[in-house]
């Protein structure tokens, strides 16, 4: 069984067990949160729209971390000029505990 969740206008596949990296939620570490469903695919076939909405998936929230650095190098040919910059986008890991019918 398996659910498609949204969350920050992103849409996530989530299963049972699966830890998930979401942009930065504000919710505190070991916090249960709730995800809107899309779709649920189960043994009885597949669910969308209304009948999604028959379901939630909650999760709980493991840890509040930054990802690996993306360098961003800008530069214009013939100018010297050069930029270098790095990002660590920040995110908070979710591990899905269950998928249950309302």
């Amino acid at each position: 069984m398996y659910a498609i969740i949204e969350n920050g206008s992103k849409q996530y596949t989530a299963k049972v067990g699966d830890i998930i990296k979401f942009e930065k939620l504000n919710a505190e570490v070991g916090a249960n949160v709730e995800f809107n469903v899309l779709l649920v695919s189960s043994e009885e076939g597949v669910k969308l729209g209304e009948d999604a909405k028959g379901y939630k998936v909650v999760g709980e929230v493991l840890a509040h971390d930054k990802a690996k650095k993306v360098i961003v190098y800008k530069y214009k040919a013939k100018k010297n000029e050069r930029k270098k910059r790095g990002h660590r986008q920040p995110f908070t890991a979710v591990k899905i505990n269950e998928i249950v019918a309302l």
